[in-house]
């Protein structure tokens, strides 16, 4: 049966897992719009629940399970991307413990304190695992992994990383624990430079947030790093700094 309705009651169910993180977080399900993403999300072992399916742009075989047929209209109300793709999947959440993550001889991992934006969240995702960072912890409690924003701007990334969420103080215990080599993202007259730091054994790499950097915890618990820079701004957005670590890392083990 085709829903056309903007009132029908599977309709608000997918609207508030689309809009609402407390929502997503109580039924610990979450919505994931788009044929790559879904993709990604299964490739990766996540469960599907069911999906939402507009055939009108959804030209390819519907996925296995339950299968709701939504309007035109429907669809385009409800997804981000409007009229993009005609798929919306809705999957179970996954939990993880940073304690029980078995990192890799040669690991690196990005540290960031807290993201202000999603699509920031997203970009950096993408660039983990493009240039094969091992994991990505963020020590903030509100950060909300499966914000559509932050599926959207990985365009799935997310599925296929090690992620975590941790407090500072047990991001420290778990990188000394594992005999990580932490470097912090601080200038000042005993930072050096990016390239000349040595990522071809354990380490990670610690970002505070773009307002207004790393916090006093950080201070004097790595060796300071910065990317050498010519021109007369001191700073970069967030997602590009760790875009340009993440590939340092992988030139050098390379």
């Amino acid at each position: 049966m085709l829903i056309e309705s903007f009132q029908n009651e599977k309709v608000k169910y997918i609207t508030k897992l689309l809009t609402d993180n407390r929502f997503r977080k109580k039924s610990n399900l979450f919505a994931v719009e788009g044929q790559q993403e879904n993709n990604r999300a299964q490739i990766f072992g996540f469960e599907p629940i069911e999906f939402f399916i507009c055939e009108s742009i959804f030209q390819q075989e519907l996925p296995k399970g339950k299968v709701h047929l939504i309007s035109d209209k429907v669809y385009e109300k409800i997804a981000y991307r409007g009229s993009s793709e005609g798929i919306i999947g809705v999957y179970k959440t996954k939990e993880t413990d940073l304690f029980s993550f078995n990192p890799q001889k040669d690991s690196t991992l990005i540290v960031v304190e807290g993201v202000e934006k999603p699509g920031n969240l997203g970009a950096i995702l993408r660039s983990c695992e493009a240039f094969g960072i091992d994991g990505l912890i963020v020590s903030d409690g509100k950060t909300d992994f499966y914000n559509p924003n932050v599926i959207r701007s990985s365009v799935g990334c997310l599925f296929g990383m090690n992620v975590f969420q941790a407090e500072n103080g047990q991001t420290l215990e778990f990188l000394k624990k594992n005999g990580y080599e932490i470097y912090t993202t601080v200038m000042d007259e005993n930072s050096k430079d990016l390239h000349t730091r040595d990522f071809k054994k354990r380490s990670a790499v610690i970002f505070g947030t773009e307002h207004s950097g790393l916090s006093n915890f950080w201070f004097g618990k790595g060796k300071n790093t910065l990317i050498p820079m010519a021109g007369s701004i001191d700073s970069l957005n967030l997602s590009n700094a760790v875009a340009i670590t993440c590939y340092e890392t992988l030139r050098q083990k390379k």
